[in-house]
């Protein structure tokens, strides 16, 4: 689960990771009053679930009094465009407002984990405040990677190679050493999929800071985080992404044609590969569970038909847990309770295939049946086309 970077910020804090002042505002009042306590130049920030804010015009300076009003009401209810938004964009309901700082430096500094070394890996790099794809693809040798043992945890000559890679100033490298211990500290504590900041700054008085902060924490270890699901905001999140977790289905919105009704994540993943192979375009990623039901079916039909785009729908399950028939009979059901507008191509395998295909071809409906995946995705693509 995402939060937004205010929020992040607040655990920083609580693991001595230094931020600058800041505080949260949702009008221009409120920015101009905030202004007048930290004194000028003041940063107002956009807070939104999207990297490349200041490219778009969602992180602004204020140097004086004079343009504190201006720069808020510029950023508050705006679309913002980057790249992570699409051009549908995010609008922009509430913004931090951070003291402004004289920076020396800035850095680039991120800790994820790592499935193939099975380490916790900290990546640094001296070009911060720029994409790090742009630096991997032309400066790669600018990029520091530090893998650390989940078992033996961060140790101080993992601290050394990043002081040594990042050409930290000597009198400066306890604070970086305790700075990136206290993040991987973080990382660990909160189960995060990515913790990032982009720029770590040194200020000419010589203070280490995270002047921006990225933080996902994974969804399934919320449980054991209850101060971080109270941060949830849904307004970031797709509605129909957002409806689909109230069912308990995962749903992931594309921007094709085929919508498609799975069970098991993996077989969902080679479903869309191989629609794409036919000639379609996978309108979504939605997996209903290995002992998904009718009512399960009734759901993904639902959020499906919300996508205008969507064309026809492929249903692809393996009946184990479920048996074809109950499948064949939850799916004809649920047709028909939502009078579907569009044809529905069904490759179902397992226990009563053939019994469940019976009662698909003898419900009158415009559902298709398909002997193996690969006819099915040439089914779905001919319809769509």
């Amino acid at each position: 689960m995402k939060i937004h970077e205010y929020q992040a910020k607040e655990l920083f804090r609580k693991y001595n990771v230094p931020t600058p002042n800041g505080k949260l505002a949702y009008t221009t009042a409120e920015v101009e009053k905030i202004a007048e306590e930290f004194g000028y130049p003041v940063v107002v920030k956009a807070q939104v679930h999207a990297g490349g804010r200041g490219k778009g015009g969602g992180v602004k300076l204020a140097k004086t009094k004079a343009d504190v009003k201006p720069v808020a009401d510029s950023i508050i209810g705006m679309t913002l465009v980057t790249k992570q938004t699409g051009a549908q964009g995010k609008k922009v309901n509430k913004v931090l407002v951070e003291q402004g700082l004289n920076i020396k430096k800035e850095l680039y500094l991120c800790v994820i984990p790592d499935r193939e070394t099975a380490s916790v890996t900290i990546i640094c790099s001296q070009d911060g405040g720029m994409d790090i794809e742009e630096v991997a693809a032309k400066t790669p040798e600018r990029i520091i990677t530090v893998n650390v043992s989940p078992i033996t945890g961060f140790q101080p000559f993992h601290a050394r190679k990043i002081c040594f890679g990042l050409e930290i100033e000597k009198d400066l490298q306890k604070k970086m050493s305790a700075l990136v211990k206290n993040l991987y500290e973080l990382f660990v504590a909160y189960d995060c999929s990515m913790v990032e900041i982009n720029p770590l700054i040194i200020t000419a008085e010589g203070d280490i800071l995270a002047l921006d902060a990225k933080m996902d924490v994974d969804g399934n270890a919320m449980f054991r985080h209850p101060d971080v699901k109270e941060m949830r905001d849904i307004d970031e999140e797709d509605p129909v992404e957002a409806e689909a977790a109230q069912y308990g289905l995962n749903y992931i919105n594309l921007e094709g044609n085929v919508g498609n009704i799975v069970n098991g994540a993996g077989l969902a993943m080679a479903t869309m590969d191989i629609v794409k192979m036919a000639g379609a375009s996978p309108a979504n990623f939605l997996d209903v569970g290995g002992g998904a039901n009718a009512e399960a079916i009734e759901n993904g039909f639902r959020l499906i038909m919300k996508d205008p785009a969507v064309k026809g729908i492929l249903i692809n399950v393996f009946g184990g847990i479920l048996r074809c028939d109950i499948l064949a009979k939850g799916v004809v059901q649920a047709a028909t309770k939502l009078k579907l507008s569009v044809p529905v191509v069904v490759r179902m395998e397992g226990t009563n295939v053939d019994e469940g295909r019976k009662i698909l071809a003898e419900s009158g409906l415009d559902l298709i049946n398909a002997k193996d995946l690969a006819d099915a995705a040439v089914k779905v693509a001919k319809i769509v086309s």
